[in-house]
């Protein structure tokens, strides 16, 4: 998969820090660390699965290339549970009584700074699509599927 320079820079980083006396590989043990000190989101059994598909020999050691690749599984795209996380919490700020609805109001307030460039006729278009019944009011599902 194609990583960014930025990405792959933070992926030698994170791998010579743990690879201190140069011998060109890491433990497969220490990958559960590295991504966690990278922030990577990832379940362990996926990591333990993804290491044994790629650590052919099973020797225990994953150089740069063999890193990058298992790297690669869990930095795509924030998947979608991660995004629907962030996406949660975002709502929450803009549903401060908690109510479980946010109004088509603040969610235009929402779209225009995510993208300043929709005029009021597109903000209304994708408001009217949303909010059907003309309830002036959108839940969760709505906002997550508008926003992902």
């Amino acid at each position: 998969s194609d990583i960014d320079e930025k990405t792959m820079h933070a992926l030698r980083k994170a791998f010579a820090t743990v690879d201190k006396t140069k011998k060109g590989y890491v433990e497969a043990k220490d990958l559960e660390g590295i991504f966690n000190n990278m922030g990577t989101a990832f379940e362990v059994e996926d990591l333990n699965e993804t290491i044994k598909r790629v650590d052919i020999d099973q020797d225990g050691r994953i150089n740069f290339d063999k890193f990058v690749i298992i790297a690669s599984n869990f930095l795509q795209e924030d998947d979608e549970e991660t995004i629907t996380n962030e996406l949660r919490e975002a709502f929450r700020l803009y549903d401060k009584e908690e109510k479980g609805y946010i109004t088509t109001q603040t969610l235009k307030e929402i779209l225009k700074e995510l993208d300043n460039k929709l005029s009021d006729n597109d903000l209304n278009d994708i408001i009217d699509e949303i909010d059907e019944e003309g309830k002036g009011k959108v839940d969760f599902e709505g906002f997550r599927e508008l926003m992902i």
